[in-house]
This record gives structure tokens, sequence and C-alpha cells, in this order.
């Protein structure tokens, strides 16, 4: 395998994590892609993405359940 090939292998392997630690394996694949393009649009610079930022932060600070749902003391908006 080249390097370029296992480097994209490790960016999926990672952003399937990402999906499993949401909650969201199980998840229609066009309700993910809708969602993911809807964040897409979102400006770096603002408020929305500072906000959604924060909550990943705190997820991933989290301890992890056993279905990948972070245990989290407050709920998301």
């Amino acid at each position: 395998m080249t390097a370029d090939r296992k480097k994209e292998a490790r960016e999926k392997f990672l952003l399937g994590g990402i999906v499993v630690r949401a909650g969201l394996s199980k998840a229609d694949r066009a309700f993910l892609l809708g969602g993911l393009l809807d964040l897409a649009r979102i400006a770096p610079s603002s408020p929305e993405h500072r906000r959604l930022r924060g909550i990943g932060e705190e997820a991933f600070k989290a301890p992890v359940l056993d279905g990948g749902t972070p245990l989290m003391v407050e709920a998301a908006e």
C-alpha cells in the first residue's frame, strides 16, 4: 500500500470513529451526508462554528459508553 493510500485509509478510519462516537453509526447515510453538507456551509469564524466546536471538544473529553456515545453531563442544545 502506498503512503498516500495509507494516509487516506487512516483519515477514513478516524472519520468513521467520529460517526461512531457521536452515536450515529446506524443513521441513514443520506441523513449523515445532508448533515455534513449543512455543516460545511457554516463559516469557520462564525459563532455557530465556535459553539459546535465547543460541543465537539467537550464530547472528545467525555468518557465513551460501550455503544460509542459520549457520556456527557449536559445534552447539546
